[in-house]
């Protein structure tokens, strides 16, 4: 094991006081996040749903990212839902791609509970 010692601001740290048990996972969950960032690897609306049904490793699921263009698409469909302009199809639509994000938050979750289990 090896041990870091790391500065942070007194917001930060404040913030970070209730999780001292837990400040492996945190360092863990935030470079996975930093290299699935840097990786580049978006996904669109079939690809996400391919991937989570091909049985993949953890760090695939880890990696799961949107494209811009997904991600644009979920923001203009919850800009008119908001608005109340979003047409049954546009409903349809925007209910399908939050069933897709929450399966990749169930799935990330998971992967964490793993890890935090099995480091």
């Amino acid at each position: 094991m090896m041990q870091i010692t790391v500065e942070v601001s007194e917001e930060l740290g404040q913030q970070l006081q209730p999780f001292q048990d837990r400040l492996q996972e945190i360092v863990e969950r935030g470079l996975q996040e930093l290299l699935s960032e840097q990786s580049g690897n978006f996904l669109d609306e079939k690809e996400i749903i391919g991937l989570l049904a091909s049985q993949p490793t953890s760090e695939q699921i880890l990696a799961i990212r949107p494209s811009p263009e997904f991600q644009s698409r979920v923001s203009d469909l919850l800009a008119q839902s908001k608005a109340g302009t979003l047409s049954g199809k546009g409903e349809a639509e925007l209910e399908r791609y939050l069933t897709i994000e929450h399966l990749v938050r169930m799935a990330k979750a998971h992967v964490f509970e793993q890890l935090r289990q099995n480091p």
